[in-house]
């Protein structure tokens, strides 16, 4: 089993990396099967040199509830950027959010920020390189503070949570 281990250090992705092979080829026929098994055993290997340890899920009831908040708040951040866009008479105030961040786990902040970019009218800009704080830029900012508060009402608690970091 440690053998296994070894050479497939991660299954999943070197299940996805031969599906995806596939699918991109659009052929099973055996050379493309062989080249795909040989490409999703040997990315993994040879990539994991630079792969962080990743933190155990410890909540995952509240990963799926984290998930659907943040669809939830895609379709709603959707609709107020298409009003935002549409509304000849609104102006949108753009700004700089500088984000005090309390988590220091690398995949934490990573999930944070591509949070907040999933979300229209906010992107992640830049990470201070000690980790302490998050660069956004929003496209309509009313006030700074509240923005602050409902991200971490929204995302950073609930990926403390979920992680326990």
């Amino acid at each position: 089993m440690r053998a296994m281990g070894r050479l497939l250090p991660t299954p999943t992705l070197s299940l996805v990396l031969l599906v995806v092979w596939l699918l991109m080829v659009r052929s099973i026929a055996p050379g493309h099967l062989i080249l795909g098994t040989l490409l999703a055993v040997g990315i993994p290997l040879l990539t994991r040199g630079f792969w962080e340890p990743l933190p155990q899920v410890r909540h995952p009831i509240k990963l799926a509830w984290f998930v659907l908040v943040v669809l939830y708040d895609i379709v709603k951040a959707n609709i107020q950027v298409s009003l935002l866009i549409l509304s000849p008479r609104r102006e949108p105030h753009p700004g700089f959010v500088e984000y005090p961040l309390s988590v220091k786990d690398p995949l934490t902040i990573t999930l944070l920020a591509n949070t907040i970019t999933m979300t229209p009218g906010t992107v992640s800009t830049n990470i201070r390189l000690d980790r302490s704080s998050l660069l956004i830029h929003v496209l309509d900012m009313e006030d700074e503070q509240a923005l602050v508060r409902e991200i971490q009402e929204r995302y950073e608690r609930p990926l403390k949570e979920i992680f326990e970091c």
